[in-house]
């Protein structure tokens, strides 16, 4: 199979993956982070891994700064080498819940190649369901839900994804590679829908609370069985922890005020808007 290799070959009846990648769309480590909360969540064991060598630029020249993204990882201590590592791209199972994960580093190279060894282990396993997962930053407060934006493949997926709580997205610009699978999962007939959260462009560490914005849609989706409190928890934490150091920055809170009342605006324009958000986070009027 080429850079795609299987170490294993489990018995799976109809598994959905969810993949996504550091890089690109990936601000606030919800793409990775996610990953990384479920594979320790669902116990997942990795199965299957593409070979980096094809697929990515190590040598570019410029400074130290400019390069170092690109390069291998190494550790070293007291002189002694304890690690060198290219870029990892690995696929986890859990086969109780029927979930492949797939995590990666956006590819420099080979686009096309890259995307078909995904397929090509979608298709050895007969995975019908793909799911992306990633944010971008916008014009959003650290105080409120994180916004989720939706595109798919197929006309007959807006009203399953609607009921989601998601917007669908409108954009023309630079695309991702995920953008590049989904054009893919449309050719391969395999459903694919990318979930993106919308997260603040002012902070720039792991946002939890992004991160459990889409894990919400993603349990409810694939219907899986996982206690989400430790996420929430985190969550909390964060928001108290950026408010905590905006007590020394009012200029920046200032800004965040507008945010919130450009979001409120929007989200609560009118009584059936405030009704329809009440319904979704099940909450009773008083």
């Amino acid at each position: 199979m080429g850079s795609l290799i299987i170490h294993e070959r489990p018995s799976l009846e109809a598994p959905r993956m969810i993949i996504g990648f550091s890089g690109w769309m990936d601000g606030g480590d919800v793409s990775t982070g996610s990953i990384e909360y479920l594979k320790n969540k669902l116990k997942a064991n990795k199965f299957a891994e593409i070979e980096p060598g094809e697929f990515y630029i190590f040598n570019l020249p410029g400074g130290m700064e400019q390069v170092a993204q690109f390069r291998p990882y190494t550790k070293i201590r007291d002189g002694l080498l304890i690690d060198f590592e290219y870029p990892r791209n690995e696929f986890f199972l859990d086969q109780k819940s029927r979930v492949i994960l797939f995590s990666g580093k956006e590819p420099n190279l080979r686009w096309d190649e890259y995307a078909n060894c995904i397929f090509q282990l979608a298709e050895e396993f007969d995975v019908r369901k793909i799911y992306f997962v990633g944010s971008f930053a916008g014009a959003t407060p650290h105080t409120r839900e994180p916004r989720i934006t939706c595109s798919f493949f197929g006309e007959e997926q807006r009203v399953s994804l609607k009921e989601q709580d998601v917007r669908f997205t409108n954009y023309e610009g630079p695309a991702s590679i995920a953008t590049l699978l989904n054009k893919f999962s449309k050719e391969k007939g395999i459903e694919m829908a990318n979930l993106v959260a919308e997260i603040p462009a002012y902070i720039q560490v792991r946002n939890p609370r992004a991160i459990e914005a889409v894990i919400k849609r993603l349990v409810r989706i694939l219907d899986l069985d996982i206690d989400l409190n430790d996420l929430h928890r985190a969550s909390l934490e964060f928001e108290k922890n950026i408010d905590k150091a905006l007590l020394k920055q009012p200029v920046l809170t200032e800004q965040i005020k507008k945010l919130e009342d450009n979001y409120d605006s929007e989200t609560f324009g009118t009584d059936e808007n405030f009704e329809n958000w009440l319904k979704q986070q099940g909450i009773d009027k008083l």
